[in-house]
């Protein structure tokens, strides 16, 4: 007589693979993702969640690399029943990924804020294996002359969308940090504001904000931030967007 335990024991199995199955077959095709950023690390998980939306609030996009993937949450927490920040499920990488996808990362509906950078993955060097190296053994990605090209292309789309744009700063890169040269971004962040005053669009300095504190905020060697380092970019980050946000006069009304 067969065993009713391992019989429903079996049709749970049974059940369970199915529902995975189905579960995987219904995810919606992976965006082509830019190379892994090696030994650089991954940016915490929570930001790429697609929470869903309060249609009663103003839409906010954060786009950028995987120091915006970082403060993305710490925006959206303080933001919270204020406006709907959403960013791209992976890392943004260099402008010219940028321009190959930025039209699908917009999509089809209306943005009251866009805030978004490009630079750390621009500035970066590589070999042919496409691997982080040191400058005498690879090249940077972009140069200055088509970084700004591509960031005026990149401008051109956003302000095709009529929603209010801010562009970070590109943050420090310290020494001894995988691919990059310490201070380059100084150079990319001088040419991007050159092309964001000649498009008017606003700018928010993270790199002053955190720059003076560097030691107690950012991993050593390493573009990367801490907990606290991602708490302060966020909290820079919400408080530009909330100046921008329809219907407010400035800061104070969402620290309320």
């Amino acid at each position: 007589m067969p065993n009713p335990g391992l019989r429903y024991t079996t049709i749970s199995v049974a059940c369970v693979v199915a529902i995975l199955i189905a579960s995987l077959s219904a995810q919606p095709k992976a965006i082509d993702v830019p190379p892994a950023d090696g030994a650089d690390g991954e940016p915490p998980d929570p930001a790429w969640v697609q929470v869903p939306e309060d249609p009663h609030l103003p839409r906010v996009l954060i786009m950028g690399d995987s120091i915006s993937l970082g403060y993305s949450w710490e925006v959206r927490k303080l933001l919270a029943e204020k406006a709907n920040v959403r960013h791209p499920a992976l890392n943004c990488w260099s402008t010219e990924f940028g321009l190959e996808h930025i039209n699908q990362w917009i999509g089809a509906k209306h943005w009251d804020v866009i805030y978004f950078n490009f630079g750390l993955h621009d500035l970066k060097y590589l070999d042919d294996q496409r691997r982080y190296v040191t400058p005498d053994k690879g090249q940077q990605v972009t140069s200055i002359k088509q970084y700004q090209a591509n960031l005026r292309s990149i401008v051109a789309i956003l302000q095709s969308t009529r929603a209010k744009l801010t562009f970070a700063t590109t943050t420090p890169v310290p020494s001894g940090a995988n691919g990059r040269v310490q201070g380059d971004e100084i150079r990319y962040n001088s040419a991007a504001l050159e092309v964001m005053q000649e498009m008017e669009v606003g700018i928010d300095d993270i790199w002053g904000a955190v720059n003076p504190s560097l030691t107690a905020l950012q991993q050593p060697h390493n573009v990367h931030f801490n907990a606290e380092g991602y708490r302060v970019l966020g909290v820079e980050a919400a408080s530009r967007i909330a100046r921008d946000l329809p219907g407010t006069r400035g800061p104070e009304h969402w620290l309320c």
